[in-house]
């Protein structure tokens, strides 16, 4: 799928990243973000590469990062949904699982339901775990619950039957009687949405996506029209949860699939750096204006996970092993009753953003902390801003004379604080899921994670940190180099001893079929796809279980046998120990296809030299002691380019800090790689 330019447009908390790639090389601009029309944001964005040479008629690849989903399932904004269920099943969403989110919390509750009582119906019909008909459908009944429906106030529908996975023809039928009944909503079935066991996630992923549909459905339309209307002809598509990108038709269908889209565009994009860098295994940190995002590289991928939750909710759809905090540049300050240090989750966002910003914020924040260390330069960084008097006294006031402290101290306490917060962020993600960070390289980006990075890995002991070129924007960048991907997955809980190779071969050819539809109408060939599969499987009586590949092609008994030897092994792997005299079971198989598109180049102009001087110094605090600090100019740098710290590197969109006891390099693709 060739493509001559290339916009991603990534929306975040506080600015809108932009990058354009052509012939010519990469072109990235920030924009502030406008969270109460995130489409104006993107407007801007693309007015702003306008006015720096984008022809919008030239661009035939378009693709989008939205916060839209998330921030409406956060703040609980979604519409108006209701739910059809199996008879007895109708408070199965809001009963949940018995565990407790707190062990400790005696007050600790459950998440409000998506979807109100009086809105779940439920309907006489009964499947049993293999699919067979207990209790057939009842139309009447169906009717009945559909004329209810119509006459309620729900804007969208949920439809999840108990072992629908195993035949959806009872929900299908179901959709055709709303239809017929003249309910005029989107609407949602749970074979199309999440075809797999555990009916309490499957239930809610459903209800989940049933509500953001009319959200994601105005705002698309909306961004679709505006886009088109600037005249760029290219198609919008969508990053998804699971690294890939998405028609917006797709996208309308399945808005679950875009709660991470944002963060899983920038481990994409880090991927794909380091491993042009030639590092295969990485942890990614971004850190922008109101969080930060860490994940995990494997041989060049990042670690895709079907148990990840999004703020209260799990939410069992595939997508990015990403954990976040909230420890962004714009996480505000603050002292407990306890007498305590914090720093966020409170954000001052991008209005009005931190004190320097001069934009009317007074709550301290990371990034003034930052600018009182000298780590960041005001007349260079922030236009207009505040001035650094107005910050010291929003410090001292807020943060150093309630903890008896210099503002300097309390400026250091702030940074310290927040790097704790992402040290643990980042054990979570390495240590705790049975990686040593010792066999990594650490990816900073994001405005701020550059910052922070080398005073990170130096207590992980990470052996050296990446700071991309276009560090600040690689979520953008991430968006232009990302396949375009579709999950087909579908559970058939069996004994593995007894599948049947042939069977399992043509249910993976069905899969296989489904996303074929969806890539002929993105416009990939078949020369440029690639087709992954995979089974989840566990030991029998496990409620849990492990993704294991599964060749391609028609599948032998041989095959079924390797693909039981590499699950004990992955066992063994995952929990130090495996047993293989104890029989497995099949639990869904699934399916991952890839429509292949060709990555812009990374290579860029050296304007650089590969001895570069200073532009200055300044008295910076770096590696907790107050040094004459060299600053360089990210732009001077060339390839070969070699310096000690402590120095700092200003870029026209982050900036990143190198320790007195380590030394950075700038490599060909003109990434700053800091070691000790």
């Amino acid at each position: 799928m060739e493509t001559d330019v290339r916009l991603g447009v990534d929306v975040g908390g506080t600015f809108t990243d932009v990058v354009v790639a052509d012939g010519d090389g990469i072109t990235v601009l920030k924009v502030p973000s406008t969270p109460d029309s995130p489409d104006r944001g993107v407007l801007d964005g693309v007015a702003q590469a306008g006015d720096a040479g984008l022809d919008p008629n030239a661009v035939d690849f378009f693709a989008h990062g939205t916060t839209v989903a998330t921030n409406a399932l956060l703040e609980r904004e979604w519409a108006e949904t209701a739910l059809v269920t199996t008879e007895g099943f109708r408070d199965a969403v809001a009963i949940g699982r018995q565990t407790r989110p707190d062990l400790y919390d005696l007050h600790a509750g459950s998440p409000p339901p998506i979807v109100d009582r009086e809105r779940r119906f439920e309907v006489t019909e009964r499947l049993d775990r293999r699919g067979e008909v207990v209790e057939p459908f009842d139309e009447d009944d169906a009717r009945s619950v559909a004329r209810a429906i119509g006459e309620s106030d729900a804007e969208s529908v949920a439809v999840a039957f108990l072992f629908s996975f195993e035949d959806d023809t009872h929900e299908r039928r179901m959709a055709e009687i709303l239809r017929e009944e003249g309910v005029d909503c989107d609407l949602s079935l749970s074979s199309d949405v999440l075809p797999e066991i555990r009916e309490y996630e499957r239930t809610l992923v459903t209800a989940i996506n049933a509500a953001l549909k009319p959200v994601m459905n105005r705002y698309l339309g909306r961004l679709e029209e505006h886009v088109a209307d600037v005249g760029v002809p290219a198609s919008v598509t969508v990053m998804q949860s699971n690294g890939g990108v998405a028609s917006a038709s797709a996208t309308r269908e399945r808005p679950v699939n875009t709660l991470l889209s944002g963060p899983a565009a920038g481990v994409r994009g880090a991927a794909h750096v380091a491993g042009a860098a030639g590092f295969d295994d990485a942890l990614t940190m971004d850190m922008g204006g109101t969080s930060c995002d860490v994940s995990l590289v494997r041989d060049g991928d990042p670690v895709v996970t079907t148990e990840g939750r999004v703020g209260d909710y799990p939410v069992t759809v595939p997508m990015v092993d990403v954990h976040t905090i909230g420890a962004g540049g714009g996480s505000i300050a603050w002292v407990d009753d306890g007498g305590s240090l914090r720093v966020g989750p409170r954000s001052a966002g991008a209005d009005p953003g931190p004190v320097c910003y001069g934009r009317g914020g007074t709550a301290p924040t990371v990034t003034d902390a930052h600018l009182l260390l000298g780590r960041i330069d005001p007349g260079t960084f922030f236009e207009g801003s505040a001035d650094e008097a107005t910050v010291r006294e929003a410090v001292r006031e807020s943060v150093a004379d309630p903890l008896g402290l210099d503002v300097e101290a309390a400026a250091r306490g702030v940074v310290d604080v927040a790097n704790a917060n992402m040290e643990r962020a980042l054990r979570v993600v390495s240590v705790e899921r049975g990686h040593d960070p010792r066999g990594f390289t650490l990816v900073a980006y994001g405005g701020a994670g550059p910052l922070h990075a080398a005073e990170l890995a130096a207590e992980l002991d990470v052996p050296r940190v990446v700071v991309p070129h276009s560090a600040g924007v690689l979520s953008a960048l991430g968006l232009l180099i990302s396949d375009a991907v579709h999950e087909e997955s579908v559970s058939t809980v069996r004994p593995w001893p007894g599948i049947d190779p042939a069977e399992l071969t043509a249910r993976f050819d069905r899969l296989e079929a489904d996303a074929a539809e969806r890539l002929n109408s993105e416009g990939f060939p078949p020369d440029r796809r690639r087709i992954e599969r995979a089974v989840d499987l566990r030991y029998r009586g496990q409620s849990f279980d492990l993704r294991v590949e599964v060749p391609e092609g028609r599948l032998d008994r041989g095959d079924l046998t390797a693909v039981a030897d590499r699950f004990h092994d992955r066992h063994e792997r995952r929990y130090g120990h495996a047993t293989p005299s104890e029989p497995i079971e099949l639990v869904t198989v699934r399916l991952r296809a890839r429509g292949l598109v060709d990555p812009p180049s990374l290579s860029r102009g050296d304007g650089g030299t590969a001895d570069p001087d200073p532009r200055t110094t300044r008295r910076a605090t770096v590696g907790g002691e107050t040094h004459e600090t060299p600053v360089y100019d990210r732009p001077t740098l060339g390839s070969g380019a070699t310096f000690d710290g402590p120095a700092v590197v200003e870029g026209d969109e982050s900036t990143a800090v190198v320790p007195p006891d380590a030394a950075a390099t700038v490599d060909d693709l003109g990434n700053v790689v800091i070691e000790p």
